[in-house]
């Protein structure tokens, strides 16, 4: 089966027919912006208890395709949704080499200090974060140039942590997992023996009541392995595929296939995996525009748009 990055390289070599597709496919990730909406209400969720959460997913800055400007468009919409907290699933450095600027961490972490939200604005880091972190790869330890903006923004970056909020009275769980794929890349460092720095068992010993729980994690393989404690898992990584046909990716990264793809998953927790907002490998989307998710809680029901 092809991989992504095979099926996202190959873009560049699209034959005369296929360029006004090819056009679109390039604009969409610095035109469209969706929002995707979810209300639902899971069993381990109370049905009186709304929460609205506004997700970020895979921001990707570098010039042109996830410019200042559009990451400061992205805070406004976001913004605007007026939710209850902000969450940011990681990997905000640029995902591919067909750039005009690296975009420096400290610039765009200053943009996205502008998000705002009663319960704050919480993120986890994702693969990209530490693979383009050449020293963090080398020495197979340290705190990632990314996490460092973050929390000078005043953002807190949670690794296998969790935090208690309240809203109204009422409190719930947020749980930030490590990176699955953290050092990846860095096995040409044959002092690595380990790939992912995830601990989803220390995590949620972090958790020492029983108020409902959600998880951030970058990568969504792990709902396979995620407890019915936990209510929410929000996940990102995927991008959907970054090319989505009839609701059919040949580029989805995940070793589960389109099961963790995109979109809500009902396992022993519900599951939502974000399409993101920028781009990996090549800079094209199609089928699958950017997008920020809206996930309100304590629902009636399942309604997405």
């Amino acid at each position: 089966m092809i991989s992504r990055r095979q099926l996202l390289r190959s873009v560049g070599g699209l034959s005369a027919a296929g360029v006004s597709t090819a056009a679109y496919g390039v604009s969409e990730p610095v035109v469209r912006l969706t929002l995707t909406r979810y209300d639902l209400s899971p069993r381990q969720w109370p049905a009186d208890f709304p929460l609205k959460i506004a997700v970020l997913a895979d921001i990707h800055a570098c010039d042109p395709w996830m410019s200042l400007d559009r990451i400061s468009e992205i805070v406004d919409r976001t913004n605007a949704l007026n939710a209850d907290i902000v969450v940011m699933l990681g990997d905000y450095v640029a995902g591919l080499r067909h750039v005009t600027r690296f975009i420096p961490a400290s610039e765009w972490a200053a943009v996205l200090k502008g998000l705002k939200a009663p319960l704050g604005v919480h993120a986890i880091l994702g693969n990209h974060d530490y693979w383009e972190d050449k020293t963090v790869q080398r020495l197979g330890k340290g705190i990632p140039v990314a996490r460092r903006a973050l929390e000078r923004a005043g953002i807190p970056v949670y690794e296998n942590d969790a935090v208690r909020l309240t809203k109204d009275g009422r409190p719930f769980w947020l749980a930030g997992l490590g990176d699955q794929l953290a050092y990846l890349p860095a096995r040409r460092y044959r002092r690595m023996a380990h790939v992912g720095i995830d601990d989803l068992g220390a995590t949620l010993d972090k958790v020492t009541d029983d108020a409902p729980v959600i998880l951030l994690a970058h990568e969504p393989d792990i709902a396979l392995r995620v407890p019915s404690r936990v209510a929410l898992q929000l996940s990102g990584h995927t991008h959907g595929g970054q090319i989505r046909l009839l609701g059919w990716s040949p580029a989805v990264p995940v070793k589960h296939g389109m099961r963790l793809a995109y979109g809500h998953l009902k396992l022993k927790t519900d599951v939502i995996v974000s399409g993101g907002l920028g781009c990996s490998i090549m800079p094209f989307r199609l089928g699958v525009p950017p997008e920020i998710v809206q996930v309100t809680l304590g629902a009636k029901g399942p309604v997405v748009s």
